[in-house]
């Protein structure tokens, strides 16, 4: 089949129901990321001996519980990407938005009876069906998304995730202060819920499925992206994979962006709380300005991205590694500025977390996209791969600052996790620039592959 012309490819004027989905699926990468980060405000106000009902959890059970989401969210990795593929993507994101918002719900009631053990169970079950939410969303945007639009589509898909650590930490602050912290569970519960039921009657999981989807619109969908001629289903070449070293530079560097990353997302409303001497509310509204800095910048990088390329300004290779160092080496250095902020200037600190977080914007157009350079036939099997590993990181990282940090109100142990977390963004960002490349693997195509032996 030939590539569709320009006659047969016309895109359809107005809304449409691609935008439906889109939108559908922002508000689902806003929502997981919200029940995902939720407990990092609320265990402040859990555990403050200033409320009348608060938890005697010591910071190494708190570090325990910070990190316990991502004991489930590791075991499905690659399973869950097997599952979208014999399920669909449909049903995989119903159930794991559905199943977070009720385990939220179910949060405050069985904290007070439960204790910590019982939250730990909660976050990892949490953990288990977000396990989900990457598979689906791919699985979807392959499925909704044409090509012409796949860039302003997919970046508004996935940027909704740092849209909703934001929101998460500026409204947990007011909730926490005016109704306690239950009422951020019983928000992100209720949210779940009504998502769940909206995507139930408007979500569908494919052009071909809907009913609401114009016929105009559902032939261009398809047009375009017949233009790549079908789903190749090979097996997946784990061996070839394995011995693949471009590859594993972008697993190391995508260890080392969810070290300095978690690390931040777990332990910054702590660290303003007892070093920076934050208020809860204003706790909140700080510690969502890095992420509300990455989801701005995240639009402007991806363009720059795409304009080096298409002008011939860079190599595709070269393009990934100069991103990947804006979004691994800027945080490093700003993190060793936040490490050497003078006690009491809050402003500097928060200019320089700020910094930090927002510069890592430029990892989406960089080690992100090497799978798919790579293999694009395998690039969900890499993605998963790379995931489950890299996630095992976010796991160990807010456990070794529980070690590291004994007082939390002391700024040289804060200072020993921060240089941590920047001598892991250098190291692993130069492992990538050393190793790895764009260049498409001859095992993406078995088939191929046999011909030239």
């Amino acid at each position: 089949m030939g590539n569709p012309t320009d006659l047969e490819n016309v895109r359809p004027k107005g809304y449409g129901d691609r935008h439906t989905q889109t939108f559908l699926l922002f508000l689902a990468m806003l929502l997981a990321f919200s029940m995902r980060v939720n407990i990092s405000m609320a265990i402040v106000d859990m555990t403050n001996p200033h409320n009348i009902e608060h938890f005697d959890w010591s910071y190494g059970i708190k570090s325990v519980i910070l990190s316990s989401f991502f004991w489930g969210y590791v075991i499905l990795q690659i399973p869950g990407g097997e599952l979208v593929k014999r399920l669909g993507g449909k049903i995989l994101i119903t159930i794991s938005i559905s199943v977070n918002a009720l385990l939220s719900l179910l949060m405050p009631i069985g904290a007070k009876y439960g204790g910590y053990q019982f939250v730990l169970a909660c976050r990892v079950l949490q953990g288990l069906t977000q396990a989900f939410v990457y598979p689906s969303m791919h699985h979807l945007i392959s499925q909704w998304i044409p090509l012409e639009e796949k860039g302003t589509l997919s970046t508004i898909i996935y940027a909704g995730g740092q849209l909703g650590i934001a929101i998460q930490l500026i409204a947990s602050g007011f909730l926490a202060t005016r109704w306690g912290w239950q009422a951020i569970f019983y928000t992100n519960g209720t949210l779940g819920v009504l998502w769940t039921i909206a995507y139930l009657f408007l979500g569908s999981a494919s052009p071909q499925k809907s009913k609401k989807i114009s016929k105009e619109e559902r032939k261009y969908i398809q047009t375009s992206l017949g233009n790549v001629g079908g789903a190749k289903n090979y097996p997946t070449p784990f061996r070839k994979i394995l011995t693949c070293l471009p590859f594993w530079a972008a697993v190391i560097a995508h260890c080392g962006q969810n070290w300095g990353f978690f690390t931040l997302m777990t332990e910054m409303p702590t660290y303003m709380d007892k070093v920076l001497g934050v208020d809860l509310t204003s706790n909140g509204i700080l510690s969502s300005l890095p992420y509300l800095a990455m989801y701005i910048l995240s639009f402007p990088m991806g363009t720059m991205t795409d304009l080096l390329i298409r002008r011939g300004w860079m190599s595709v290779t070269n393009t990934r590694k100069l991103f990947n160092s804006i979004g691994l080496w800027g945080p490093a250095l700003a993190l060793i500025g936040l490490s050497y902020t003078p006690e009491g200037n809050l402003i500097l600190a928060v200019v320089m977390l700020t910094i930090s977080v927002g510069m890592n914007a430029g990892q989406y157009t960089g080690y992100l996209l090497i799978s798919i350079d790579l293999a694009p036939n395998f690039s969900s099997s890499l993605m998963g791969i790379s995931n489950f590993i890299a996630n095992i990181i976010s796991i160990i990282a807010p456990m070794i600052c529980g070690v590291i940090v004994q007082n939390e109100t002391d700024p040289y142990e804060w200072r020993k996790v921060f240089f941590l977390a920047s001598g892991v963004y250098f190291f692993t960002n130069l492992f990538f620039i050393m190793f790895t490349t764009s260049t498409k693997q001859p095992w993406n195509d078995p088939v191929a592959e046999v011909d030239i032996g």
